[in-house]
């Protein structure tokens, strides 16, 4: 069946450059810190009550942001198809992109921790530090295992699209039931796959146009069904209603969730964008849109600089902080948000400059190609095992490095045309 190819849409790019801000504004509430008779204190805010359940009802929006990568990417794809490109000149561009700047802001941290134990801070506020840091970055590390994918994947779905996202979720559910049922809590992990790359699918659904041809009444039983059964999941204890738990490690619950926001921005993409035609929500949408992964991958050094200032400020009775979730602590919440998003979008704009590198163009084997993919995912996935010290920083950085160099040709060319945005349409 033959599908028009997809162009690029204003109403996915804006809901794009929302996913990348709640995904600020969600860390940005659960970053914690008191001062206590032994000291700061630094902690998950999201631990000490109840309202982080219905703030990741509506600020948990990884599964959407997996599903617009998809369409991203696939979109991307097909257009260097066009090109006559090949899908291993799709994945050096991905890597570039991502570990270009992802080795700037590890190297950056690196360096931060040391200045810190140069500075006499304790040991155990420096560890905190660099495991908050690290947190974030799984996002990297499966995005760019689910970008080098891509062109496999997109393969078995012009081949066969409904067996193989089938395939995939089916997996995310087996590995849960597995987890519960052997309680090897470890087995959840292999859901980093599974879960974001049905996701990653679905997308190409979204790109093909599959999603909007479906009448209104579908999707909105397809929708609300999709709903329906992850309330009951909810309430039968088969999963959280935390939607923040459910990632760590994820659940097929986030494939439902997935759905049920794609159903909505198909049955408003319309309304979406109009809205994004406007002058405003164009200049946002643009202004995210060209720095999304220096956003995201520098936002929390901003959160934990914030935080240690704060600490600081504490420690000589310059500032008061209250405990996380006490009422004064949500009456500085505005102050400290917008704190937060204006400094990542101010250092954004000269960081975005790695961003927006162009690689060298050439030929680069496959095999090289996939190596790079490999060795850059095992480098942010040390991170994420061993934490993120002055050490594993640098050897990270290394390995970043050493995968840019796997995915550069040995002759280069001009770039005929300009690279596709990494999370929005080509």
């Amino acid at each position: 069946m033959s599908r028009s190819k997809p162009t690029r849409d204003t109403a996915i790019d804006l809901v794009r450059a929302l996913c990348v801000v709640c995904v600020v504004v969600l860390h940005s509430l659960m970053v914690g810190v008191t001062l206590t008779p032994d000291g700061p204190l630094f902690a998950n805010a999201g631990e000490s009550g109840w309202w982080l359940i219905p703030v990741s009802w509506v600020l948990q929006v990884m599964p959407l942001f997996f599903v617009i990568g998809g369409f991203a990417g696939y979109t991307a794809y097909r257009r260097m198809q066009d090109r006559g490109r090949s899908g291993t000149d799709f994945v050096v561009g991905r890597i570039h992109r991502l570990l270009l700047p992802a080795a700037a802001v590890v190297g950056t941290a690196g360096i931060g921790l040391t200045l810190l134990g140069i500075a006499g801070v304790p040991g155990d506020l420096i560890a905190i530090a660099g495991y908050r840091f690290g947190q974030p970055l799984w996002f990297l590390a499966v995005f760019l295992l689910c970008q080098a994918l891509l062109p496999a994947l997109a393969r078995a779905h012009r081949a066969a699209p409904f067996r193989t996202i089938l395939g995939l979720a089916g997996s995310a559910v087996a590995v849960d039931v597995l987890r519960a049922s052997s309680g090897i809590e470890a087995l959840g992990f292999l859901n980093l796959a599974f879960v974001w790359l049905t996701m990653q699918q679905l997308g190409f659904f979204l790109a093909e146009g599959r999603i909007d041809a479906l009448s209104r009444r579908t999707r909105l039983i397809v929708g609300g069904g999709a709903l329906a059964l992850l309330a009951i999941a909810f309430v039968t204890g088969v999963y959280s209603p935390d939607l923040i738990a459910n990632i760590n490690p994820p659940t097929a619950a986030l494939i439902l969730v997935g759905i049920v926001h794609t159903s909505a921005f198909s049955l408003l993409r319309a309304p979406i964008a109009a809205f994004a035609s406007g002058r405003r929500a164009a200049a946002f949408t643009a202004f995210v849109s060209e720095r999304a992964m220096t956003i995201y991958l520098w936002h929390m050094t901003v959160l934990l600089v914030l935080a240690g200032g704060s600490a600081f400020l504490a420690s000589a009775s310059l500032l008061s902080l209250p405990d996380p979730a006490s009422a004064a602590w949500w009456l500085g919440r505005p102050l400290w948000l917008a704190l937060a998003l204006g400094i990542t979008a101010l250092i954004s704009v000269p960081l975005a400059r790695i961003e927006a590198l162009r690689p060298p163009i050439g030929r680069v084997p496959a095999g090289r190609a996939a190596a790079a993919a490999i060795i850059g995912t095992a480098s942010v996935a040390m991170l994420l095992i061993a934490g993120t010290s002055t050490a594993t920083a640098a050897f990270a950085v290394a390995m970043m490095l050493g995968a840019l160099l796997l995915a550069t040709p040995s002759s280069t060319a001009p770039l005929a045309a300009p690279r596709p945005a990494l999370l929005g349409a080509a």
